[in-house]
């Protein structure tokens, strides 16, 4: 492991970089180096050997404006990690200076990553661009979900001044799967449409791309439905399912998305659900 703090007059310049193998049915964290305030814990097997579970920390607690955070994450064939963080990411106001944040993921055939981070939030003022770029191999596996806060809801405060650009892309043997961009300010017209948000202030995604869905686990989806006072919707597209979630509250979009995951993590890694250990500190 290599490491080196960096900074600039606009923040933090934060570097991860890790690559997972998979060796004599032992998914190992292979080699991982990092620039400034981004790291990974130890590796931790709480499903046996085969998976390996390893979380995201950002030792500062928060981001500032002209802070950007990069994850590189690499998985050779076969290997299976699961990563995720130990606390909501806390986006904070960003005095005109953007703050971004680029993931990078590569899963070779035959391997899973799983991406399942706790919720980011978006204080009042906060200007972020958040990049995420997944290239699969032909039988690789990615599930990833993401839960986006506007504003702190536990105080009572509501995103009323910022800019957030996000853009997800999704890649199989270099052929686009999905791709995602957006461009929100608190004021544009998709934060309160019907056709757009609704004026939710929690938003949720989750995505798998583990090859043709079968159409009986689509159905079991959409059977499942987060509490009441929320929207949601389950679609199949070039192989990719999607999972909305609009509503009030981020705790109820991770037990609905933890939900689902019951029932699609046995299809896309053959295993039971369970939960990261530190879900529930």
């Amino acid at each position: 492991m290599t490491s080196m703090q960096a900074t600039t007059p606009g923040g933090w310049q934060a570097e991860l970089k890790l690559q997972f193998e998979q060796r004599m049915g032992r998914s190992l964290l292979a080699r991982r180096a990092h620039r400034g305030p981004l790291v990974v814990q130890k590796p931790l097997y709480p499903e046996g050997d085969a998976v390996c579970h390893a979380i995201i920390v950002h030792p500062p607690g928060g981001v500032v404006g002209g802070d950007q955070l990069s994850l590189q994450v690499q998985l050779a064939s076969s290997a299976h990690a699961l990563l995720t963080t130990p606390g909501a990411g806390k986006w904070y106001k960003s005095g005109g200076r953007l703050a971004s944040q680029s993931l990078q993921f590569e899963v070779a055939d035959g391997a899973v990553l799983e991406w399942l981070p706790q919720e980011n939030i978006l204080f009042d003022g906060a200007e972020v661009a958040w990049n995420s770029r997944m290239q699969l191999s032909a039988t690789a596996v990615y599930a990833g979900w993401d839960i986006l806060c506007f504003g702190r809801q536990a105080s009572g405060e509501h995103w009323q001044r910022g800019v957030l650009g996000q853009r997800l892309t999704l890649q199989r043997e270099e052929r686009l799967l999905w791709q995602e961009r957006s461009q929100l300010e608190p004021d544009a017209l998709c934060m309160q449409s019907v056709a757009g948000l609704r004026g939710c202030p929690v938003v949720g995604n989750f995505v798998v791309a583990a090859g043709a869905v079968p159409a009986a686990l689509i159905d079991t989806c959409r059977e499942i439905v987060p509490d009441a006072g929320a929207w949601h919707g389950v679609s199949v597209v070039q192989n990719v399912l999607a999972v909305r979630y609009l509503g009030h509250s981020a705790s109820q979009a991770r037990r609905y998305f933890e939900a689902l995951r019951q029932v699609l993590r046995p299809w896309y890694a053959a295993r039971a659900a369970l939960a990261p250990r530190v879900w529930n500190t």
